[in-house]
């Protein structure tokens, strides 16, 4: 009878055991799923306008309180690279609207979204992309240029100081070639399996084949660099499938600088020299101008003392090459190459004590705002959302965790007095709202390169998304005027037209110090990758006068608002039209 019971008592005690087990693990597997759910799950988009947008323009501008917001899904993340895109920032999706516009997200949606952001955090790993055994670190077949060697990238300054793009999923070497040709650049090189960047020169020295001993993201087998090391490339032809080698630009015709030797660091004399040649013999030498005074070639950077900014008759350097040396005006052409005075950015070396917010509605510029603020600061921009897009196009702060502030200001485009108290500051960016919506329209129907077609604007989505957005444009001000600590209101507009000047103020807002020559390195590469490239399609006015009376009370409003807290009213341009 005891050798039963004790068989018993045995299997109990294993049976507690295991349940007790197995609730451990149910509950540790519960809480690691909340802890990560919690970790990757950033904030979603901005906020748009809540219950009160609909009120009559009146109703705000007699004071009835500023519109409420709340949250909005999260901006689509792209998988694609795409040079010389158009890219805005990523605003988030409207609520409000009715179901099926294409600005709405499902719950379904949504969690495939999050689960996206939970792939691409694990790509992110910093242990980097996975090694190649010392037998596969070799260079890609099918690329056309001339594998040079392993070369040594962890100096002060870069190897190869030209153009630079990433790419964490589909970098490849062919890829990484064409970009380099694209640019009239020599030497192509792949860094830690993502990272391309191009130049004329390289160093004396090579390091060992073993140490690039990345693999390329996008093409498996292949060398791509390593920490610290490229995988170079000299670069003969562009690819059939590639675009065509960009050209030279001419800049105008200006007077000489009075040191002509200080002022141009190189130059060339040679009896029939062309544009062309002056080009190449620049571009060569890795300089953004190349200018042409009778049988001279000298290479330049925009300077001080020559910033292109008094261009004359065009005609006093149509004169034959003797009369033309002898009158002291040269023709001065911008050649492919990027200038890279102003292209070196790294995170801050210690956390911000202040908190400062680049804050704007979407479509109003604020990505391009943080290009400009990055080249001219030498310092990486945040984001309180993530666009794996703007990433692979060298914004590096977008991975970093917004609130980390290791990042000279923060991208947002939330409204409400929550969200704007948790900044210490703010560079306020408005646009006019016609343009803004315009833009935003055209990002949410073809993404960031594209023109919404004419079914989009001739439907329900268009009229929907402007009674949608249109009071969001005024509410984002008002909020920002109304709780915002220390602000900066810069005009989208005023940035274009004066653009240095307008940079010399936010980047003193910013409490950093930079050059003139820095300042005018920002203004030759002004463009950056953010333009939307192809014909714009032929539209008519997509404003009906309904949208006109209801947009232009909003100006009206957010005008007076400005003007009440001692800035300077909107452009003359914003009203009416």
């Amino acid at each position: 009878m005891a050798k039963p019971f004790f068989r018993l008592q045995k299997f109990l005690r294993r049976t507690q055991f295991l349940l007790f087990f197995l609730t451990a693990a149910y509950l540790m597997t519960g809480s690691l799923l909340l802890l990560q759910r919690a970790r990757v799950a950033l904030p979603q988009g901005p906020r748009a306008p809540g219950p009160l947008q609909a009120l009559p323009v009146a109703a705000v501008a007699l004071g009835v309180g500023l519109l409420d917001s709340r949250a909005l899904h999260g901006p689509r993340v792209s998988p694609e690279l795409l040079l010389g895109v158009d890219v805005l920032g990523s605003p988030p999706a409207r609520p409000r609207s009715r179901p099926g516009t294409r600005w709405l997200r499902g719950r379904s949606s949504e969690l495939r979204q999050l689960r996206r952001r939970w792939f691409h955090h694990l790509m992110g790993d910093p242990q980097g992309p996975p090694a190649l055994g010392p037998e596969a670190a070799r260079p890609a077949i099918s690329s056309r240029g001339t594998y040079v060697g392993c070369f040594s990238d962890d100096g002060q300054e870069r190897t190869l100081k030209g153009a630079v793009f990433y790419d964490l999923r589909k970098m490849t070497v062919p890829h990484c070639q064409d970009a380099c040709a694209e640019r009239s650049y020599v030497y192509a090189g792949l860094e830690a399996g993502a990272e391309c960047y191009c130049g004329n020169r390289l160093p004396a020295m090579s390091v060992g084949p073993e140490e690039c001993n990345h693999e390329c993201k996008g093409e498996k087998g292949s060398a791509c660099g390593g920490a610290g090391r490229l995988s170079v490339y000299r670069v003969e032809e562009l690819q059939p499938a590639s675009r065509k080698r960009r050209t030279v630009t001419y800049r105008g015709c200006f007077k000489l600088p009075e040191n002509v030797t200080h002022a141009f660091p190189d130059s060339l004399t040679q009896a029939n020299v062309t544009v062309e040649m002056c080009s190449g013999f620049c571009s060569q030498k890795e300089f953004p101008l190349a200018v042409l005074r009778g049988w001279q070639c000298y290479c330049a950077y925009p300077t001080p003392q020559f910033s292109l900014r008094d261009a004359v008759d065009g005609s006093l350097c149509g004169q034959e090459p003797e009369a033309q040396r002898l009158a002291e005006y040269c023709e001065v052409y911008q050649t492919p190459v990027q200038d890279t005075r102003c292209t070196d950015r790294r995170f801050l070396p210690t956390k911000s004590k202040v908190f400062v917010a680049l804050s704007s509605f979407p479509g109003a510029g604020n990505t391009w705002a943080r290009h400009l603020i990055e080249h001219a600061t030498g310092f990486y921009t945040g984001s309180y959302y993530f666009d794996g897009t703007l990433y692979n196009k060298g914004f590096k702060g977008e991975k970093d965790h917004w609130r980390s502030r290791r990042t000279i200001c923060v991208k947002t485009h939330e409204s409400g007095r929550r969200e704007i108290e948790m900044f210490d500051s703010a560079i306020l960016l408005i646009r006019n709202p016609y343009r803004s919506l315009v833009a935003e329209f055209n990002r949410k129907c073809a993404g960031h390169l594209g023109y919404a077609a004419d079914r989009n604007w001739k439907s329900k989505e268009w009229p929907d998304f402007v009674n949608s957005y249109a009071s969001w444009w005024s509410s984002h001000v008002l909020d920002w005027l109304r709780y915002g600590k220390r602000l900066l209101v810069v005009h989208y507009e005023e940035l274009r037209h004066s653009l240095v000047p307008t940079l010399r103020k936010m980047v003193g807002f910013l409490n950093v110090s930079v050059s003139e020559e820095r300042l005018l390195c920002v203004e030759n590469n002004k463009e950056g990758s953010f333009r939307r490239h192809g014909r714009r399609p032929h539209d008519p006015e997509p404003f009906t006068p309904e949208m006109k009376d209801l947009i232009n009370g909003y100006i009206r409003t957010v005008d007076k608002a400005l003007r009440d807290h001692n800035w300077a009213g909107l452009p003359r341009e914003y009203v009416p039209r």
